[in-house]
């Protein structure tokens, strides 16, 4: 009462200016035969002081009739909750026990028993249980269960239904009072309620360990064990024995320091160099293919020159040298296991196969792969090489062409091919440039001990007739055709279809190519799938990822390998697809994640072998539309890929090469190739220089080997020759 009458003295001045404003408007008036009469008697109001008058007694009185009335209500609220609250926790407390004590659990007799389950009354000290001998009912519990129980048994009913941890719904008003039981509330500063109640029906109910609380087990000797149980009236009270769930293996870590896209040379480049920087570096190599990282040269190479009729499971290969190596870059203990990427005390290299990414988080510094799982990262290099290439014609020629057609790049499409080299009478490759011809050659070898027909067609005028001059361009393509290939210039595809069980393929001019078997080798698509997601810009000119002189495409982000377009300081900006590049811009990335910070100004070279006799070693940009100036001599025998492996023991001429070779002996010796022959042009061995703007920009050393830092400093240095000849002598390509 005291509160309400506090209350109106507030509102009081409110209600005398009410009364004033009426008593001056509630008057009205009447004419009647012009005489003003009042319609209403003047209304009078108090105005006084509260407490005077007849009129605040009433507004007293019922104001305080409200509050008794809301008083009385809030009363009888929370004392119905609480008599329902505290009967809830009766019948749960009379519920029989979930986990099974040291004692088995005992059944009324009869028909009584089969109807309902036997209620088991609290366990106190004062009144101890008496246990009738019974058949028990077997629950499989873990022994550190039991024991911690016979070391303290619940006294209490709420005890025992902490132990047995059913979770269920609040209910929506609960309030306690001293005279109830003990309840523990759950609010945001007292420790959470072992017991949570509800009053919906029973439904199927999920037991599971309680967390750590008084009187229950330690969190780390329980067990988490889970069980379902449907309650049903009609149901004995038996307990079906606990299903643990065996652990999940975790197969990859969640997190890693330095994460490596792609699983090529550039990869295997960066993660040595991480190393060399940082010896406890923890470097995740993630690849969508089934192999560890392994160099791609010998694929087109070397592999199809061995004797071995087991290569395609070994992938071991003899050298132009004679000696024997695998194209993996080291064999398996070299790694550490993604299991134990974060456990091992001085970190080390791991390699997840068949991981395909395929969601990038640049803000949240993560990638999301194609199973979902996520793995965050401090830096990343993306590394994802690059796609071959197909012909629209052959994409639209239905299955019977597509799986008939090889587009080579990875392992598994040489042991295809190889299988197929051996199964079919004829293949034609379509592509006249490195891999088309390397190819070309390595088949048309092996046709001369078969009856295999090997036809390449392009549209150029000679074979690699996009990278050399003309001249030099025909000599190659009589040096393929000497090997067996049947060479079809100017050829432009214009349909493929599947007749009569073969493959045939319809020229623009109306010539027609009959075969078994289709090799596409007509360029390489740089994958660039995680541009969209990752937010990084593509090159609009020569694809690939966009990134600067450092390889950075982001703060914490680096490109390398075929799938970078970069900003080379001498000759601008460029993309190149080639095994030296890949070594070179993997290495350089891998310093530069380590917080080196240099620019990208060392020459790759790249290198193509028609056979063990024939070779090149190139470097800068080397296109035919530039003007050329090539300088010739007479070969000798030792101008040959053969003879330069022999003398510097290595099969990968790669100067940039970072791997180590392992050899073995050499089982049976290298079959010995043709002899070299005789060059009525004089193209034996000779530079070729590629000039934009009086200035050197690409060189070709034509069996000219271990020459490449003459080259390199050539195009380094930028300035105007005034004889190439003279240049030339620098490559003693007039030496015998």
């Amino acid at each position: 009462m005291w509160t309400c009458k506090n209350l109106w003295k507030k509102l009081a001045p409110l209600a005398r200016s009410s009364s004033t404003l009426c008593r001056q408007n509630a008057r009205g008036v009447l004419f009647n035969n012009e005489r003003r009469l009042p319609l209403v008697p003047q209304a009078h109001m108090s105005s006084g002081t509260p407490g005077s008058g007849g009129d605040n007694n009433l507004y007293y009185l019922l104001v305080g009739a409200t509050c008794v009335g809301g008083g009385f209500y809030a009363y009888r609220t929370i004392k119905g909750d609480k008599e329902r609250y505290q009967e809830r926790i009766n019948e749960i407390a009379s519920r029989p026990n979930k986990v099974v004590p040291e004692q088995p659990i005992t059944e009324a007799p009869g028909e009584q028993a089969a109807e309902t389950p036997q209620e088991i009354a609290p366990v106190t000290e004062d009144a101890p249980v008496e246990t009738p001998e019974v058949t028990p009912i077997v629950e499989e519990v873990s022994p550190e269960v039991v024991a911690v129980e016979q070391e303290d048994p619940p006294t209490t009913p709420e005890a025992e239904i902490a132990l047995e941890s059913v979770v269920e719904p609040a209910p929506e008003e609960s309030v306690g009072t001293p005279d109830a039981d003990p309840v523990v509330k759950s609010e945001p500063s007292v420790e959470p309620s072992p017991v949570e109640v509800t009053e919906e029906p029973p439904a199927p109910v999920v037991k599971s360990e309680p967390t750590p609380v008084a009187g229950s087990l330690p969190a780390e000797t329980a067990e988490p064990q889970t069980t379902t149980e449907t309650e049903s009236a009609a149901e004995p009270a038996t307990v079906a024995p606990a299903e643990v769930p065996a652990p999940t293996p975790v197969e990859f870590p969640s997190h890693a320091p330095y994460l490596l896209i792609g699983g090529g040379t550039a990869s295997f480049a960066a993660a040595r160099s991480i190393r060399a920087r940082d010896p406890g570096a923890r470097v995740l190599i993630i690849t969508d293919e089934p192999d560890l990282p392994y160099m791609r040269p010998p694929l087109s190479k070397e592999l199809w020159f061995s004797d071995d009729p087991s290569v395609v499971d070994t992938l071991r290969f003899k050298q132009w040298n004679g000696k024997e190596r695998s194209i993996y870059f080291q064999p398996p203990s070299f790694y550490v296991s993604p299991q134990d990427l974060e456990k091992v005390e001085n970190g080390g290299v791991a390699v997840l196969t068949g991981k395909k990414v395929v969601h990038m988080d640049v803000r949240g510094n993560k990638v999301t792969l194609s199973d979902d799982t996520e793995i965050s990262y401090d830096k990343c290099l993306i590394a994802t090489g690059g796609i071959p290439r197909n012909l629209q014609v052959i994409e639209r020629a239905g299955e019977e062409v597509t799986k008939r057609t090889t587009l080579f790049r990875k392992v598994e499409d040489f042991k295809a091919l190889d299988k197929v080299s051996r199964d079919t009478k004829s293949i034609t490759i379509i592509g006249g440039g490195f891999l088309g011809s390397e190819l070309a050659c390595a088949l048309g070898r092996r046709s001369a001990d078969s009856d295999l027909e090997v036809i390449q067609m392009f549209p150029e005028k000679g074979n690699m007739g996009k990278v050399l001059p003309e001249y030099l361009s025909n000599w190659t393509t009589a040096k393929v055709k000497s090997e067996g290939v049947a060479v079809i210039t100017e050829a432009l595809v214009k349909a493929v279809s599947f007749k009569d069980g073969k493959v045939e393929i319809k020229l623009k001019d109306g010539r027609v190519v009959k075969t078994d078997h289709i090799v596409a080798a007509v360029g390489l698509e740089p994958s660039v799938e995680l541009a969209k997601s990752a937010g990084l810009e593509v090159d609009s000119d020569f694809g690939g990822f966009r990134v600067n002189a450092e390889l950075q495409a982001r703060s914490n982000i680096w490109v390398a390998g075929d799938a970078a377009c970069f900003y080379d300081i001498r000759l601008g900006r460029r993309r190149v697809e080639h095994h030296d590049h890949a070594v070179v811009s993997g290495r350089l990335a891998g310093e530069n994640m380590t917080g080196a910070n240099k620019p990208y100004w060392h020459q790759s070279m790249f290198w193509s072998d028609l056979g063990p006799d024939v070779g090149y070693e190139a470097i800068g940009i080397v296109d035919s539309s530039l003007p050329t100036v090539g300088v010739f001599a007479k070969a000798t025998a030792k101008d040959t890929p053969k003879a330069a492996t022999e003398k510097s023991g290595t099969g990968i001429r790669s100067e940039s090469e970072t791997e180590g070779t392992a050899n073995s002996p050499v089982a049976s010796s290298t079959p010995e190739p043709p002899p070299v022959p005789e060059q009525k042009d004089n193209y034996g061995k000779g530079v070729i220089f590629y000039l934009r703007d009086k200035v050197v920009v690409g060189i070709i050393l034509w069996n000219v080997f271990n020459r490449m830092p003459v080259a390199r400093k050539i195009i380094k240095d930028g300035e105007e020759h005034a004889d190439l000849n003279e240049v030339a002598k620098l490559f003693n390509i007039h030496d015998d």
